[in-house]
């Protein structure tokens, strides 16, 4: 990487840009969190009939709550109880102090859908500041954002946070590949913000236009949305010249800036853990794991005004580790994986029973499918093989079929995949059901 770079591994945020939380001891921060956990779960539970009735159900109330570690003994909160609470039934604050509405895509045509009060809003906005700051930006920075905008919480939380920490925003948003490129190199960021396969599709663009991209004014990539590996993150340094960091949050808690990863170490990512209390489960057992030991990521917002999660599962897992860069905030490692089985397809969830609807509203098919993952040169690739209904359903038939599957995918999802009809009976089942997905991503000569 090149000595004249501002930003460098090893160089610490200046004190001065600190904020209050970042100069807690672990014992003032635990206490801080103590007294916040205590205030949300009364106002859950004041505001909002679900975790009324759970909490009742577990013969708990939020007077139990003496200690962190009592928060053990309240429910979980899952995506089901969003969903099945549609679109307002979580919000603990009146409508008219909601500010605003984000949602997230679901497996049922019903979104999981989120409110923000205008203090909520200002939190985000701080937390993803923070993100920022400690990511390498700067006071005076231009930040390029390439995440989505809309009901999607990536563009405008990354946008608001940017001008908190003082930066100028570019809201590139997605697509129009060509251009984004061209305005990297007329208005010089010194950050982008985007999910890492994206950032390769524009690296690509770079070089196709014959433009070196260690060339650029480009010093940080601030990457989140999707799992990305130690290798991409070499690749991207290497061909850009610039730090790769990771960021990490959920629509449901709160958006992203739940946590970050730490320009200076690169060792995985703090936990903003004055405003989001994190704990580590066993997803078979629901028993809470000592730090270091894997296991689900479980998260209790602490500072959420219109929709509070009380041990919201995340399906990611992961492991608590303590804090390096901010000593105070405990770590998470990059995410590993999920105990569900959604697939994380460039940026974007999809769940087998998004793909089963389509199959089932498809003409000559079965409802016998299954999705397989593959990488095809450094990005992830899925292909749908599916059943004919039956050996009479010839070539022409197949290939109509394929492509309304496709064509489906790509309207209701929003992600491209390649479909392949095979003949009736071929797929493997197990107790007369297919394993709907195989990873394949890691075998050799895939």
């Amino acid at each position: 990487m090149s000595t004249d770079r501002p930003t460098r591994l090893g160089e610490p945020l200046p004190a001065e840009l600190l904020d209050d939380a970042e100069r807690l001891s672990r014992e003032e921060l635990r206490a801080l969190q103590l007294t916040r956990l205590r205030d949300t779960l009364r106002h859950a539970y004041d505001n909002v009939e679900l975790y009324r009735r759970k909490f009742d159900a577990a013969g708990v109330t939020p007077a139990d709550c003496r200690t962190l570690e009592d928060i053990a003994r309240f429910p979980f909160t899952t995506k089901a109880d969003l969903r099945e609470t549609y679109p307002f039934g979580m919000f603990a604050v009146p409508m008219d102090q909601v500010r605003r509405l984000h949602a997230s895509s679901g497996t049922t045509g019903r979104p999981v859908v989120v409110g923000y009060t205008e203090g909520d809003l200002t939190r985000w906005a701080d937390v993803m500041a923070r993100s920022i700051r400690a990511a390498g930006g700067r006071p005076g920075h231009k930040v390029h954002i390439s995440y989505g905008y809309g009901l999607f919480t990536g563009g405008l939380g990354a946008h608001y946070g940017a001008e908190r920490a003082g930066c100028t925003v570019i809201p590139a948003s997605g697509g129009m590949t060509a251009r984004q490129v061209q305005l990297i190199q007329d208005f010089e960021p010194e950050i982008i913000m985007v999910t890492p396969s994206y950032l390769l599709t524009l690296l690509d663009e770079f070089e196709r236009q014959g433009v070196d991209p260690r060339s650029t004014s480009l010093r940080v990539g601030i990457f989140g949305a999707e799992p990305w590996t130690e290798e991409m993150r070499r690749e991207i340094e290497e061909r850009m010249d610039i730090h790769a960091v990771d960021i990490y949050g959920l629509s449901e808690v709160i958006g992203p800036g739940v946590a970050q990863e730490c320009v200076e170490t690169k060792d995985g990512l703090h936990v903003w853990e004055d405003h989001f209390y994190p704990e580590v489960v066993d997803p078979l057992t629901d028993e809470v794991m000592p730090d270091g030991e894997g296991g689900e990521l479980v998260l209790t917002s602490l500072t959420k005004e219109a929709l509070p999660v009380i041990r919201y599962r995340s399906r990611d897992l992961t492991r608590l580790l303590p804090g390096t860069a901010r000593p105070a905030f405990r770590r998470i490692e990059k995410i590993t994986g999920r105990c569900d089985d959604m697939i994380i397809l460039r940026g974007v969830n999809l769940f087998p029973s998004q793909i089963e609807e389509i199959v089932l509203r498809t003409p000559g098919v079965a409802p016998h499918f299954q999705l397989r993952l593959t990488r095809r040169g450094r990005l992830d690739h899925l292909t749908v093989h599916v059943e004919a209904r039956s050996a009479g359903v010839g070539p022409e038939q197949r290939d109509l079929a394929a492509r309304l599957i496709a064509q489906g995918v790509k309207d209701g999802i929003g992600v491209t995949v390649e479909v392949v009809v095979v003949d009736p009976e071929t797929l493997e089942r197990s107790v007369g059901k297919i394993r709907r997905v195989r990873d394949l991503r890691d075998l050799r000569d895939q």
